[in-house]
């Protein structure tokens, strides 16, 4: 198990790279251009719940495709291992960052946040758990991995990016090399867990596929 942990994470390494360094990319604008946070507000509601989707997706997925398990056992390892690293690696961890660089940083949990999200007229932990449900119930009848998971890299990439601007105030454009570490980590570990680690833990003795980056698994 330690092997393949090793091996996943190795393999993300590229693509989470190039994902944080397009995502500074697109801070630098923001900075230069001088948007208004409530657009970073709205891209982080609108990426946010996506990034659990494709989290729950991916989790559940990869569960059931090497154990049937019972329906409750299902929901629980979607549920955790998408609502809890993506809140994680969005929020938690953006917000510690923040915090480290002595920035004005508002703390925030999604799941169970009563802020009512822009355009959509619905508290956020309303969308995040219906989003939640929704990603568990593909992997579930659907349960494919390598295109979701991509997916998930990329959406977590931008959620964490806007977790940044949208709850932090800060001259970013200084900040931007630091922030390229702290995007890729935020979203290199937790991904590579949520995804991988966390559904096969509950599952005993080795797993009986490789996790597919190519091409769809079945």
């Amino acid at each position: 198990m330690l092997k393949r942990i090793g091996r996943e994470l190795l393999h993300h390494i590229p693509f989470t790279a190039i994902g944080a360094a397009i995502g500074v990319g697109a801070m630098a604008i923001i900075s230069v251009v001088h948007t208004p946070q409530p657009v970073s507000e709205t891209l982080f509601y609108t990426f946010h719940p996506l990034h659990v989707v494709f989290s729950a997706l991916v989790t559940t997925a990869m569960y059931r495709r090497h154990r049937s398990g019972r329906l409750w056992l299902v929901i629980i390892i979607g549920y955790v291992g998408s609502v809890g690293i993506a809140t994680l690696s969005d929020a938690v961890i953006p917000y510690l960052e923040g915090q480290s660089l002595q920035l004005d940083m508002h703390f925030h949990l999604p799941f169970i946040s009563t802020e009512i999200m822009p355009y959509i007229g619905a508290p956020e932990w309303v969308m995040v758990n219906a989003a939640a449900i929704v990603g568990i119930a593909i992997g579930f009848f659907r349960p494919k991995t390598s295109l979701p998971h991509l997916g998930h890299v990329l959406l977590s990439t931008w959620a964490s990016l806007f977790g940044f601007t949208a709850f932090g105030t800060a001259d970013w454009l200084p900040l931007l090399p630091i922030i390229l570490v702290f995007l890729f980590l935020a979203v290199w570990i937790p991904c590579c867990f949520s995804d991988i680690v966390f559904p096969l833990l509950w599952v005993k003795g080795e797993p009986a596929h490789e996790h597919s980056h190519g091409s769809s698994a079945a």
